[in-house]
């Protein structure tokens, strides 16, 4: 445990000391997003633009984590058993890649139709079953879609199957 907390702490200090514009703590043992991390990274908040949380044991991220990161770009979350995400995820306005592959989602986030900059979101590896594709369609910069390996029912494949103006990475591919 120590040696997780002193890993963490050594990659956020070099974000903060090199002015660095994206934070790396995959691998990290990471069951929840460090409280204490908000507080070294205030002055640099607003300047980081990517956020790998690859590979950890997060089960949750709170509303503080999207309030905080409002300049966000791109968000990695794979690997994790996160179920949700906070309805503030729907709040971020410069969003354009969340990578949410092998978590634990058995329902599609629903607040990210909400991101108007979204424009790839990787859902891979899940349990869901439903996908809001008439949402996605709306979504002005979607323009891929990645749910392979989700069990996916009938409807959502049988919609999936129509045109769209975003590429969809689906199991029923050949």
């Amino acid at each position: 445990m120590a040696e997780a907390v002193a890993n963490v702490a050594r990659r956020i200090n070099a974000t903060v000391e090199e002015g660095k514009d994206s934070l790396d703590l995959s691998n990290c043992k990471l069951i929840s997003f460090p409280d204490g991390v908000f507080k070294v990274l205030r002055s640099v908040s607003e300047n980081i633009r990517v956020i790998t949380l690859a590979d950890n044991e997060m089960k949750a991220l709170s509303s503080k984590f999207f309030t905080t990161f409002t300049q966000l770009r791109e968000l990695d979350l794979r690997g994790n058993v996160l179920t949700k995400l906070p309805d503030a995820v729907g709040e971020m306005e410069h969003l354009t890649c969340i990578n949410l592959a092998n978590n634990s989602f058995s329902i599609f986030p629903d607040k990210l139709t909400e991101i108007a900059t979204l424009e790839r979101i990787n859902l891979e590896g899940n349990s869901i079953t439903e996908i809001p594709v008439e949402k996605l369609s709306n979504m002005p910069a979607l323009k891929w879609l990645n749910v392979k390996s989700n069990p996916l029912d009938s409807n959502t494949l049988c919609a999936l199957q129509s045109p769209h103006n975003f590429d969809i990475m689906s199991t029923t591919e050949s």
